[in-house]
């Protein structure tokens, strides 16, 4: 039987390509936002309907026009927010809202089956949804058990009286709002205001723009007779900069400045987002000094777990964490994954058997180091390697190894990365180099153990994430792994071509699910619906 799938926020298209090796699945769409993916995806599934958009996709026309779906896949992103984000410039994460767009997505298709992938952290208490204006009609939703939190939306420290109420008057006078632009510069400004020397380097490359500007909210200020505290601190911030600029004698002052004129900012924009997003604000409060908004939340999952197992949709949904490493991928990478079936055929979700265990894991060297010899380029092309047959290539390599190497893609090294190339053994990061090595870093002691790590070739990898911004390095070699290569620890047979940037291409395999994982999964969803249609 050939079930037909959709996949949402497909990406590269791993979760498909696991999906479409079972030889069991008709992908009759997908949707995937970023372009560079996109093109990936149409290249190597030659998929007509393929989105960009999900929240556009009108359902019930693609079911008129290629009849029902049965399995819904796909891993819409889930950032969540907690209550250490209170200090962030926004204060709702859009992700969350995809989630709801997947949601969205089962209850108007009503597939047989749908497989629901994200990370293990999404079962936290971190991923949740702000209550809505519309959730409070919704019986199911306000049955949840609502915790209740608060967003500050200006700090002790340059909050004044009868601020909530100025405030809702900035924000939909959008007049009082900075243009990105210049948000963004006097913003960097502003993260550098420990750093002398950088704040310094960032005003010197915005000087002419900035001049400009400042000098405009000085001209707009004075014409007002009667300032508000926002004006007030927007001309003190320009006056203070524009002074600096010249005499670079005021440095505390200026950035005392910025600090005030930011924060009115982030009030308004954060003021905005809860509005923008019909976000039910119970009150705004004065809490220890700060202004807060009060709201409510609920977790990611209780929605889930609400809206499809009960009434009218009624799946029975089996929650599973996998590690791909169990399934034939050389990293150790963790996945979270729902499986919804269909209540009325009484079938429950078995996750797949495990074909790899400790002792038996697939490594680096099963990946990759049948290409050691093949020297990469350092800039994109439509160009190919021509790779030998192997006769006598076993495990990994005869599974992924092809004729033809494409993406065998690496960065251009520089001198100090040399350098620490050279210095670093198998297995050994950046917190291994001498002091001497360290010195491009703000805050080395804070750097992940993931940067510049070399890998062990007889051992799996850690997690696949884009390996140029970590600067993985090859374990022999001493340059950093390829794009090629990090699609070979995903699990990427080299005749999948990626598209894009180089940095998207990074991006685009180290987001990937690796597709050997999905197969896993689909061969397991597909045999319980196979047996529940004998």
């Amino acid at each position: 039987m050939i079930y037909s799938v959709i996949d949402l926020f497909a990406g590269a298209g791993g979760l498909s390509l696991g999906f479409k090796q079972t030889g069991q699945v008709k992908i009759i769409a997908a949707a995937e936002n970023n372009l560079n993916a996109r093109k990936t995806y149409k290249r190597n599934f030659k998929l007509v309907r393929l989105y960009s958009d999900v929240r556009t996709i009108d359902y019930a026309e693609l079911q008129d026009t290629v009849g029902s779906v049965d399995i819904v896949i796909g891993g819409p992103p889930c950032q969540g927010f907690s209550n250490a984000n209170r200090q962030h410039t926004t204060v709702i994460s859009m992700n969350n809202r995809l989630v709801k767009e997947y949601v969205r997505a089962i209850c108007e298709l009503n597939p047989k089956a749908f497989v629901m992938e994200n990370v293990a952290m999404l079962r936290s208490q971190v991923h949740r949804f702000f209550l809505e204006e519309e959730d409070l009609e919704n019986e199911r939703i306000m049955a949840l058990p609502l915790s209740e939190d608060r967003i500050e939306i200006l700090p002790e420290c340059v909050n004044f009286e009868n601020s909530i109420t100025f405030l809702e008057t900035a924000h939909s006078e959008m007049g009082f709002a900075w243009a990105d632009g210049f948000y963004k510069i006097i913003n960097i400004l502003y993260r550098y205001r420990i750093n002398h020397a950088k704040f310094d380097v960032t005003l010197k490359k915005y000087q002419k723009k900035l001049i400009v500007q400042l000098s405009e909210i000085l001209r707009l200020t004075t014409e007002v007779e009667e300032l508000n505290v926002l004006q007030y601190n927007d001309k003190r911030m320009a006056k203070m900069l524009l002074q600096y600029i010249e005499q670079k004698n005021n440095f505390d002052d200026a950035v005392s400045a910025i600090s005030d004129s930011i924060m009115m900012q982030r009030a308004i924009m954060k003021i905005k987002e809860l509005t923008d997003n019909n976000i039910h604000v119970f009150e705004f409060k004065e809490e220890k000094g700060s202004l807060v908004a009060v709201v409510k939340s609920y977790p990611v999952l209780d929605y889930i777990r609400a809206i499809l197992e009960n009434e009218p949709y009624n799946y029975t949904l089996s929650e599973n964490t996998l590690n791909a490493i169990n399934y034939g991928a050389p990293q150790r990478r963790e996945r979270f994954i729902i499986v919804g079936l269909k209540k009325e055929k009484n079938i429950k979700y078995t996750a797949p058997k495990i074909k790899f265990d400790e002792g038996h894991y697939r490594t680096v060297r099963d990946a990759i180091a049948d290409i050691q010899d093949v020297i990469p380029v350092t800039e994109v092309t439509g160009d190919y390697i021509e790779l030998e047959a192997h006769p006598n290539a076993a495990g990994l390599e005869k599974e992924l190894r092809g004729q033809a190497l494409y993406n065998h893609i690496t960065t251009a090294t520089r001198e100090t990365a040399m350098k620490r190339f050279k210095a670093l053994k198998a297995g050994e990061n950046f917190h291994n180099l001498d002091p001497k090595l360290k010195t491009t870093y703000s805050n080395a002691d804070r750097t992940q153990n993931t940067i510049y790590m070399r890998l062990k070739y007889d051992e799996p990898s850690g997690t696949v994430v884009n390996v140029r911004k970590s600067m993985w390095i090859h374990p022999e070699l001493d340059r950093a792994i390829s794009i090629r290569e990090a699609a070979r620890l995903q699990t990427f047979p080299d005749s999948f071509i990626f598209e894009g940037t180089k940095d998207s291409q990074y991006q685009q395999v180290g987001n990937a699910v690796p597709p050997y994982l999905a197969r896993a999964i689909a061969d397991s969803v597909i045999s319980i619906l196979n047996n529940a249609a004998e």
